[in-house]
């Protein structure tokens, strides 16, 4: 009898709680990362929108945690009391830290509520300048004329250039055909690739629409499904699926999550205000001058937004595993 009047009484508080949600307590948007990076740029970008799409006085913040490819702010989340007023924007390392890292302090899809998916980032492939290769066809047969003396370069462990460099190579059957070489950020990655000490490198195009635009490298293929008809930069390159690639759709996304437990009544009220962002035109704007493009199909729900994130831990577990790339 004890335990159902606390229980009774649990609930009764989290009810008041969520009837006078958000109150005059600022809402965290936990970000993995550092400031000024593509993730750390969304969560601003959708802060700030939520504020106007929620109303009541509702106070966004950015609390920036970064480290250890983003499970230390992921778990900083899933500990978090379950109030609604502490969240957190995790990108595809939601997806892939289960398999990078052997020991992690939550589990993605048990200690999270989610709230819904907010963009997509599509990757492409690119080369140094130096490269004869043209075309994504010249640079399949200069890969074959070049095995083993060929490198490619990454961000770093569970970094979405890392992510994308494992299933391209995965895919190809490439990953005799050159060195893989991590670097601490995509700063200095991509200023090997520019430099020409690296050949290849995978990245969003957050990182690389400049570059291509500006001639600086070689683009050959971009990882969507579909062709990237709303992203005027890349419309023109083909996908990785149309050059024969099977079922290869890697984009680096983008979700909303709150901690496991938070009272429904206020995950509503999130969920609702997240729609009504993401159909803001200013938001939709400044995404797409990202190099994002906001979702706009059922993963904005978070049956379906859960659902789609236990498919990518599907899809990049194998890959990640077969190519023994782990962290402690």
């Amino acid at each position: 009898m004890k335990r159902v009047l606390i229980a009774v009484a649990a609930a009764t508080v989290l009810f008041a709680q969520a009837q006078g949600f958000p109150g005059s307590k600022p809402i965290s948007i936990v970000v993995p990362f550092a400031a000024g990076g593509p993730t750390d740029l969304v969560a601003r970008q959708l802060g700030e929108t939520m504020r106007k799409t929620m109303g009541q006085g509702a106070n966004f913040v950015v609390e920036n945690t970064a480290g250890a490819g983003g499970t230390i702010a992921a778990t900083k989340v899933a500990r978090a009391a379950p109030d609604g007023h502490t969240l957190l924007l995790f990108h595809i390392g939601m997806a892939a830290t289960p398999a990078l890292y052997r020991k992690i302090g939550y589990k993605p899809l048990e200690d999270f509520e989610f709230l819904g998916m907010v963009n997509e980032v599509p990757m492409t492939l690119i080369g140094k300048p130096q490269l004869p290769a043209n075309t994504y066809r010249d640079f399949e047969n200069y890969i074959k004329a070049n095995a083993g003396k060929l490198n490619i370069a990454h961000a770093g462990l569970g970094s979405a250039s890392h992510l994308c460099s494992l299933m391209w190579q995965s895919a190809v059957n490439a990953k005799e055909a050159m060195t893989t070489i991590p670097y601490g950020g995509t700063a200095p990655a991509m200023n090997a690739l520019l430099g020409g000490q690296v050949d290849l490198m995978c990245d969003q195009s957050t990182n690389t629409t400049q570059q291509i635009q500006a001639g600086r490298v070689k683009a050959f293929a971009v990882t969507t499904a579909k062709p990237l008809s709303r992203h005027p930069l890349l419309k023109d390159y083909p996908t990785l699926q149309e050059m024969g690639l099977k079922g290869f759709d890697l984009t680096i996304w983008h979700g909303l999550y709150a901690p496991k437990g938070t009272p429904p009544a206020v995950l509503k009220q999130l969920n609702d205000a997240l729609k009504l962002a993401l159909k803001d035109p200013d938001f939709i704007k400044n995404q797409e001058a990202l190099g994002a493009v906001v979702v706009t199909d059922g993963r904005v729900e978070p049956a379906a937004h859960k659902a789609f994130v236990a498919a990518e831990i599907a899809k990049l577990k194998p890959v990640i595993e077969a190519a023994k790339q782990f962290a402690d």
